[in-house]
C-alpha cells in the first residue's frame, strides 16, 4: 500500500479495524499463503471486500473462538499464514488455553487480531472491553505483541506481521476518525521503538491510541517548562530495551501510558526491565486502574480512565510537584 497524504487521511477516517480489512484485501493478491478467519465478526473486522473477492480464503467458524484457534493452528501447520479476528477479550481470554498450547507451545504461525481493544467499544461495556488482553498475551511464551499508534501504522504493522515467523497478537484500538500520528512514510520494525518527539526531563513510552494523547500531553507540559520525549513503543513484547536504557540516562522520570490495565501491560514490561538495571529513574504507570470502568462513549471512557491528554499531563505535573 502506498503511504501518501490521501491514503493516510482515508485510513484515519476508516479507523484501525477497517484499515486492517483493507490491508487483507490488498495483500490477498500479493500473498498466496494468506488465509483469514473471524469469529462471526466479518463486518466488525472490515473484511467485507476481502470476503467478496476471496471467498475461498475466508472462514467464519461462528462464535466458537476456541475451535477457531484449533482450525487456524492446523492450517498454519500446513503452510498457511492465518489471521484470526474477534473482539480482544474473546480472541485472548476466551481461548487462552488453546493459544497457550497451539501458538505458544507448538509455535504455530497464527496471527491474532484483537478488535476494539481497550475501551474502544464504548457503550457495549465490560464484556467487550479488552483490559487484560496484553497481560494474558505477555504470559504466553514466544508471543509477540504489537499495538499500532494509528491507522498508517496498522498498514505497516500488518505487512510486518505477515512476514514475521511466529505467533503475534495485533492489538487494534480506537474508533473511526482515528487521530493521525504518522503523516508520511517511515521505517517500521517489530521490536524497535520510534522516537516521535525529543525531550530532556521526561520520557513517555506509549502504545496504541495513547501515542497521540501523549503527544498532546507533551505540548501541555512544555507550556509549564517541562521538556518531554515521546516514544511510540508499538511492540510491547519483546520490549525495546535499548530505548529504555536511553531514557534511564537522559530522563528524571519515565512514564508509560496505555489503553489497558496497568497490571501486566506496557508499564509492567518497562518496570520489569528497569528493576534489572543500576540507573532507575522514577516510573509513573498510567493506564486503566484495577477496576471495571462504567460504560459510555469512547471520549467519556478516556476521560473517566484518565487517558485523555489533559489527564495525562496533570498526572505527570503532579508527579513532578508542579
Amino acid at each position: 500500500m502506498e503511504i501518501n497524504r490521501v491514503n493516510i487521511r482515508t485510513w484515519s477516517m476508516l479507523g484501525e479495524r477497517r484499515t486492517f480489512g483493507a490491508c487483507m484485501d490488498l495483500y490477498a493478491t500479493e500473498f498466496e499463503k494468506l488465509f483469514v478467519m473471524s469469529g462471526d465478526l466479518m463486518s466488525s473486522s472490515g473484511l467485507e471486500r476481502f470476503v467478496r473477492n476471496n471467498p475461498d480464503r475466508f472462514l467464519s467458524p461462528g462464535i466458537a473462538e476456541q475451535n477457531m484457534i484449533g482450525i487456524a493452528s492446523g492450517m498454519a501447520a500446513n503452510g498457511y499464514v492465518v489471521f484470526v479476528t474477534s473482539f480482544s477479550p474473546f480472541i485472548t481470554g476466551r481461548c487462552y488455553d488453546q493459544i497457550r498450547m497451539h501458538l505458544g507451545y507448538m509455535r504455530h504461525n497464527v496471527k491474532l487480531v484483537g478488535l476494539a481493544a481497550g475501551i474502544g467499544v464504548g457503550i457495549q461495556g465490560n464484556s467487550h472491553y479488552g483490559l487484560d488482553d496484553v497481560a494474558l498475551m505477555r504470559a504466553v511464551p514466544g508471543m509477540t505483541i504489537i499495538s499500532p499508534a494509528d491507522c498508517t501504522e496498522v498498514v505497516k504493522a500488518t505487512k510486518a506481521v505477515y512476514d514475521f515467523e511466529g505467533p503475534v497478537y495485533l492489538r487494534l484500538v480506537g474508533e473511526q476518525n482515528n487521530p493521525i500520528v504518522n503523516k508520511g512514510d517511515y521505517d517500521f520494525e517489530i521490536g524497535k521503538a520510534i522516537t516521535l518527539k525529543e525531550g530532556d526531563d521526561v520520557t513517555i513510552f506509549a502504545a496504541g491510541t495513547m501515542v497521540y494523547q501523549s503527544l498532546q500531553a507533551a505540548k501541555l507540559l512544555e507550556e509549564k517548562g517541562v521538556s518531554v520525549k515521546v516514544v511510540n513503543m508499538h511492540t510491547i513484547k519483546p520490549i525495546d530495551r535499548s530505548a529504555i536504557d536511553k531514557a534511564c540516562v537522559s530522563s528524571k522520570l519515565i512514564v508509560t501510558v496505555e489503553e489497558a490495565s496497568v497490571i501486566g501491560g506496557l508499564g509492567a514490561a518497562v518496570s520489569e526491565y528497569l528493576i534489572t538495571g543500576s540507573a532507575r529513574p522514577e516510573l509513573l504507570m498510567i493506564g486503566i486502574d484495577d477496576i471495571f470502568p462504567h460504560a459510555g462513549s469512547y471520549p467519556y471512557m478516556l476521560k473517566q480512565c484518565g487517558l485523555d491528554a489533559d489527564s495525562i499531563a496533570l498526572r505527570i505535573s503532579t508527579k513532578l510537584g508542579l
